[in-house]
């Protein structure tokens, strides 16, 4: 059973929705635009994208109808009418106030709009759960990520600058295979590695220095996601400490990730272990998130999360511990939910390299 079929028998018999986010009208029919418009009816779907897109759009898009944009209004008012719906329900999470204002305004025939977060819902718990070709996507990016990151641990030496490390990272994983970047590449050295979201700066390498690395690629619409940190010649005994506890916490939390566990509780066999090594106070964020066609997805893995994780989800696991004006370190892999136990995306090495 396809997405759109499989949404259709979610819908009540009434019901039409409407699918305008990027992301999700390219989850449903495979295909990357910046515009266009899925009209999903009980029985039926179609496909309104305009002529920048329509060419391609009727040779790959397949579980729908394809139509021409020509009056956007007026052609979903005429399936509204032609498929007798009465309610109009929208992407309460990423439809914008005054764009709603215009489909109430524009659309005729329908007899109520659910601006609800029923429709984003239904739709979130979908991509929850990945497919076996969702992961594979999602492990080729990760692969793509990390020969950036062996290429990248080649050129970091004593008086390299942070931004020269974040373009170096991005270099490697466009340049071989990566459609995109996941988020902005974080890189940073010294005591700016206290700050878990840090943007890169000329601040140069010194020796002694940690070097944390936060990146990702993205492959046919998916993304991944990981961290390391690494040392640039010999630390200190308190930095190697700090790196042991994250480490452990890691797999710690690694061994406990299976079908069952809620996404609290996993973050608290992270957290219990940072604590009772004495950082507790110093692992301010969420243990993880899930990734897919997005680099944040629900559910999470944190203090408040009681989602129940499920087969096929996939969720970063990334404890950290940062000293203010000092040095942190962060080391994230990203998994996939199995029945007993999980399977690592992530293949590279862990234990502390020095530079």
């Amino acid at each position: 059973m396809n997405r759109i079929e499989i949404l259709r028998g979610k819908l009540p018999e009434n019901a039409c929705a409407l699918i305008t986010s990027d992301v999700n009208r390219r989850y449903f029919t495979g295909m990357k635009s910046s515009a266009g418009t899925l009209v999903i009816f009980k029985k039926n779907a179609y496909l309104i994208i305009d002529s920048r897109y329509f060419e391609k759009a009727s040779d790959i898009v397949t579980d729908c109808d394809v139509i021409l944009q020509k009056r956007l209004y007026e052609q979903i008012s005429e399936l509204i009418a032609e498929n007798h719906a009465e309610c109009v329900w929208v992407e309460s999470d990423t439809l914008t106030l005054s764009d709603f204002a215009a489909l109430r305004e524009n659309i005729k025939g329908a007899g109520s709009f659910n601006s609800s977060s029923d429709l984003s819902r239904i739709i979130h718990e979908m991509r929850m759960i990945k497919t076996d070709e969702e992961i594979k996507l999602i492990e080729h990016a990760q692969r793509i990520a990390e020969y950036a990151l062996q290429e990248t641990l080649n050129f970091i030496k004593e008086g390299v600058t942070e931004k020269e490390i974040a373009l170096t990272l991005n270099n490697y994983m466009l340049r071989n295979g990566a459609d995109d970047l996941s988020f902005e590449t974080i890189a940073l050295c010294g005591s700016t590695t206290s700050m878990p979201h840090g943007v890169p700066s000329e601040r140069t390498v010194k020796k002694g220095d940690f070097v944390l690395m936060d990146f990702g690629a993205v492959y046919e619409g998916y993304h991944s996601d990981m961290t390391r940190t690494v040392a640039v010649g010999d630390v200190s005994e308190e930095m190697e400490r700090v790196y042991s506890v994250v480490l452990e916490a890691q797999n710690r939390t690694i061994n406990a990730a299976a079908e069952g566990i809620k996404g609290k509780r996993l973050d608290q066999v992270a957290r219990d272990f940072i604590s009772a090594n004495g950082y507790g106070d110093y692992f301010g964020h969420g243990l993880g998130h899930c990734v897919g066609m997005e680099i944040h997805e629900a559910p999470c893995a944190n203090t408040r999360d009681e989602t129940v994780l499920r087969e096929n989800m996939v969720i970063t696991v990334e404890p950290g511990i940062y000293l203010p004006k000092k040095f942190g370190v962060r080391i994230e892999d990203f998994v996939v939910i199995k029945q007993n136990s999980c399977y690592n995306l992530t293949n590279a090495p862990k234990n502390l390299i020095k530079l």
